[in-house]
């Protein structure tokens, strides 16, 4: 008994009907011989044509005897279809329908298909395919990278019979490749189509894309038309077509799911959650990059910043304990936007020390990292639930320090703290030992600590003041990104509000002119405030805030929480609103006026604007008109 295995690249892969006699010829047919020895042939046939990945079984024997007695060896195969063509008597029948039994399971003749331009681990992947007996296709550069490696391969052109062309712009788009990997194996019909046209399935498909994310963001830059070219055609293709045909066909698009693929397939299971996670993760993996292609199209073509539609490709960083609140679930995604790359913030902060970050801790450590980068100068600024409650400017990073906690040192206690200039040892160590002073005992408790570097020493240091202190190293944010909100069952999208007081013109509309003290005092209130929920009242002076009141449904209360906490320190300072004030006289006007502010910054445009000009003569208070709003909701 013989069994003649015609491997995948003869060019008859599948047959109906036995071959002439010609097809024993091993050197033309390249056919491969398992057990005995060939015995003659003769007009006692049994041929078993199987539509298998790889290879034809051709059985031939003289009679039902030499079927049964035979001494066969044969390797495992797994196939999707099997079909006795002809028998010549029912001896011969039996033995074939055993030899059919025996193939139906895992074969080391599968096929791989593996088209890969970031080749990491492909060694790995290769090799463990190759001990498995999968027989890998494969394309250009992924090809020529195996061979050098020494494993065994066969070029997708082998296949198709048909070489790349349009420089390499076509070379997978073709029946013989997706074919193989769209049939559905159940069904008789489809397989009957491969049969009839010398198609072998595909088993598994691994494929990556060109590097259309890394070109078009690389500080290089790059022109249009090399753009387009290096927008992936037949990459996309294979994956979308695997992935829809999961059930029989296994994808990978992730180098990391390489371990747990060879895993899989060493277990020879028909695991389909395992199948049904990998397409969904091919599915994503074209979704992101197809966005990619369509976030940089449309700013090549457009510019707008409110496309007709965009996608926004978010990666799960983190699984965190909980959200808001203990019984809300959450998670942290970054956002993969080619307008986010190199972008800075806190989703790509580094974490030094400290245990995991929460929800809300995300929240204050983003809003103190955007407060703080507003500023030029050596800046220290404290948040509390999202407010900035301390906020000072000095060359010296430990005075600013000092100063943003005096500013409100009981909410500053267990709030986020952020520098826009390097810890050093001896601003770690204050950090560390600086007590509250409310008692000038109790040593300053905090969350998170975040800045652009640390020294070594200063890291050290900032690591032994606690256990569970968070230690975030960020970038610099850009400017000009745009800013999403969720809403039910939408976004809202705007520019982010960036503007800085040097792109503001501050217009004196009152008799009394500023001193130039205390028009930097305004200034200095008027970044503070953008960053300060509505309504928002920020009260400074020295490069320093001293009170502010927010969150209140009328902009009087907001004053009067600003007003306390500033104390006496009120006299002469700059005040600054986020909007403007709705009435002068016996309200909030006129109340700072009385407190002893020196100069008031707002945006103006209320109907009662003479009323507050005045009401500001009257006290000889200066009044300053931005023409800016910084609602924050």
């Amino acid at each position: 008994m013989v069994a003649l295995v015609t491997p995948r690249s003869s060019s008859s892969l599948y047959s109906r009907t036995p071959p002439p006699s010609s097809s024993l010829d091993f050197k033309q047919n390249q056919m491969l011989r398992f057990g005995a020895p060939l015995p003659t042939v003769t007009s006692s046939t049994a041929v078993i044509s199987r539509t298998s990945p790889a290879i034809t079984f051709h059985f031939r024997s003289t009679d039902a005897a030499s079927l049964q007695n035979s001494n066969f060896c044969f390797q495992q195969v797994v196939s999707h279809s099997s079909r006795v063509n002809c028998y010549r008597n029912k001896a011969t029948a039996e033995a074939a329908e055993t030899m059919a039994g025996s193939v139906a399971s895992p074969s080391a003749s599968k096929q791989a298909l593996i088209s890969l331009s970031d080749k990491k681990d492909l060694d790995l992947l290769a090799t463990g395919l190759q001990e498995l007996g999968y027989t890998i296709v494969s394309t250009g550069g992924t090809a020529s990278a195996l061979e050098k490696a020494g494993i065994s391969v066969t070029k997708v052109e082998e296949l198709t019979k048909f070489p790349e062309m349009l420089d390499g712009r076509v070379k997978t788009l073709h029946p013989s490749v997706h074919g193989g990997i769209l049939a559905k194996r159940d069904q008789s019909h489809h397989m009957e189509a491969l049969e009839k046209h010398s198609i072998s399935t595909f088993e598994l498909v691994v494929v990556n894309l060109y590097p259309f994310y890394e070109k078009v963001t690389s500080t290089d830059g790059v022109v249009f038309d090399d753009g387009i070219e290096n927008i992936d055609i037949g990459g996309p293709t294979m994956i979308r077509a695997a992935a829809k045909n999961h059930k029989d066909v296994l994808v990978v698009v992730d180098s990391q799911d390489y371990p747990l693929l060879l895993e899989f397939l060493k277990g020879n299971k028909d695991d389909q959650h395992f199948r049904r996670k990998l397409a969904w993760k091919a599915f994503q993996h074209v979704a992101a990059y197809d966005s990619a292609v369509s976030e940089w199209l449309w700013k090549q073509t457009e510019g707008d910043k409110f496309p007709p539609s965009f996608t926004v490709p978010l990666s799960l960083k983190s699984s965190l304990r909980y959200g808001e609140n203990p019984h809300q679930k959450a998670a942290f995604y970054t956002d993969s936007s080619l307008s986010e790359v190199n972008g800075g913030g806190i989703a790509t902060a580094i974490q030094h020390h400290g245990k995991e970050m929460s929800y809300n801790n995300y929240l204050d450590a983003d809003a103190a990292w955007n407060c703080v980068c507003e500023f030029e100068n050596p800046t220290c600024v404290v948040v509390k639930h999202t407010n900035p409650c301390g906020v000072a400017s000095r060359d010296d990073l430990i005075e600013a320090y000092r100063l943003a906690v005096k500013a409100d040192p009981v909410s500053a206690f267990g709030g986020i703290v952020a520098f826009n200039k390097e810890v050093d040892e001896a601003l770690a160590r204050d950090i560390r030992e600086f007590r509250s002073p409310t008692d000038g005992e109790t040593r300053m408790f905090y969350e998170i600590v975040v800045a652009p570097s640390y020294s070594e020493k200063g890291l050290e240091i900032l690591r032994g003041k606690s256990k569970t202190l968070r230690i975030l190293e960020a970038k610099k944010n850009s400017r000009g990104n745009l800013s999403l909100r969720q809403v039910g069952g939408g976004w809202l999208a705007q520019d982010a509000d960036d503007l800085t007081p040097e792109e503001i013109k501050f217009d004196l509309v009152s008799e009394k002119s500023p001193e130039e003290s205390a028009l930097n005092d305004a200034k200095f209130a008027w970044l503070c405030v953008k960053h300060v929920k509505s309504n928002a009242i920020v009260i400074a002076k020295n490069n320093c805030m001293l009170g502010m009141g927010s969150g209140q449904p009328n902009r009087v209360d907001s004053l009067r929480i600003a007003l306390r906490k500033a104390g006496e320190e009120v006299k002469g300072a700059a005040l600054a609103s986020d909007a403007f004030f709705p009435f002068a006289w016996k309200d909030a006007v006129e109340e700072a006026c009385e407190s002893g502010i020196g100069v008031i910054a707002e945006p103006g445009g209320s109907i009662r604007d003479a009323d507050a000009i005045d009401c500001c003569n009257k006290y000889n208070v200066s009044l300053l008109f931005t023409g800016v709003r910084h609602f924050r909701h």
